[in-house]
């Protein structure tokens, strides 16, 4: 949940190199210009896609679908989508009672569908598994002052998590056992601002760590033992991915997503100048396909203030290797009623989804 206040700033695998390469991060998107003085708060914003979009809307695929800071509703949802319609789905409380009377926001930032059906999951308080009959089978609760907002399956019977907090985390635990057999330290922008510091950070094929240091501005790989082995400046990275040509697929709370190579040169970007007709906003979870295409998570609460206008925008995008949008789901009325997109997982690729790597092309 990256706007928790309305206050708070946006803030697989070869060889890793063996230097460290920079990147001059791209600036964030120009905003749009301010309103005449003549238009009222009560005006709706301008378009933020078009009436008709590309592809076979919700159909399109067998997906799993979860989103952070879903606030408008009384539980958070991850959801299985098959044949248009939701067939899946889990729920956890928005708030929980916290410490002195206090309440504590909860919200899906990162899940995955194993291969035997069950889902792990990151809930901002902690982690979990949960099998198809919806019973939850292994649970973690972060301590009081840190947040869980990473989950990746390792095997059927590991998880890697990130603690954010002070310090920060990152843990290899068996589900079977509930023992914590790695971890290690990671050095943050802030220590004391734990909802900032991380989203996405996955395990690669080669057992190293990508982490997108979404407070410390770059995407940071690790080996076993925690040395940085590679890095490159990204603005307020949300999430990195390892793909099996050595290149390394980033997105930005700053609206593009971006495929880095070794050396650190940016090899392809798709931003907002791409798409003029769809309004890119936080750019979360991001997945490369089996045929090329790259399918992006279009986070729109810090962009469009207000939930009654969060209808008008686009929750994922299919991009083709030369731009081209082949799919565009806009889908926020029941049956099947979305919600905000952090996290998209394609059902109907080929790969093991709790082998690292294996489904990044």
């Amino acid at each position: 949940m990256l706007a928790l206040q309305a206050t708070l700033l946006l803030t697989g695998c070869a060889s890793p190199a063996t230097a460290p390469a920079v990147v001059a991060p791209t600036p964030a998107p120009v905003p749009a210009p301010a309103p005449a003085a003549n238009v009222t708060a009560s005006t709706p914003p301008a378009p933020m896609s078009p009436a008709i979009l590309p592809g076979n809307g919700v159909a399109q695929h067998a997906f799993l679908y979860a989103g952070e800071w879903n606030y408008p509703k009384k539980t958070q949802s991850i959801v299985i989508v098959r044949d248009g319609k939701i067939v899946w789905s889990y729920d956890i409380p928005t708030n929980i009672p916290g410490p002195n009377n206090s309440k504590v926001l909860q919200e899906f930032s990162d899940a995955t569908m194993l291969s035997n059906g069950n889902v792990v999951f990151a809930r901002k308080t902690g982690a979990g598994e949960v099998t198809p009959d919806k019973k939850l089978i292994w649970n973690y609760d972060a301590p009081d002052g840190f947040e869980v907002h990473t989950i990746q399956p390792i095997g059927t019977d590991r998880v890697m998590i990130i603690q954010n907090g002070n310090p920060a985390k990152l843990m290899i635990i068996n589900t079977l056992t509930n023992q914590t057999e790695k971890e290690i330290v990671l050095p943050t922008g802030n220590p004391q601002r734990a909802h900032m510091q991380f989203r996405g950070v996955r395990q690669t094929a080669a057992g190293t760590f990508l982490v997108a240091h979404m407070d410390n501005n770059k995407v940071s790989e690790y080996d076993a033992d925690g040395k940085e082995i590679w890095s490159v400046a990204v603005s307020s990275p949300w999430s990195a991915v390892r793909l099996n040509n050595g290149n390394t697929l980033v997105t930005s709370n700053h609206g593009f997503v971006r495929e880095i190579n070794p050396q650190g040169q940016t090899v392809w970007e798709f931003a907002q100048k791409d798409v003029p007709d769809i309004k890119l906003m936080t750019i979360q979870g991001v997945e490369r396909l089996a045929n090329g295409n790259t399918v992006i998570a279009n986070w729109c609460p810090y962009v469009v203030k207000s939930p009654k206008d969060w209808p008008g925008t686009v929750q994922l995008l299919e991009i083709t290797p030369d731009k081209k949008v082949v799919w565009a789901l806009r889908s926020w009325d029941d049956p099947a009623n979305l919600g905000p997109a952090s996290i998209v997982q394609l059902l109907d690729q080929p790969g093991i989804p709790e082998k690292p790597g294996d489904q990044l092309r």
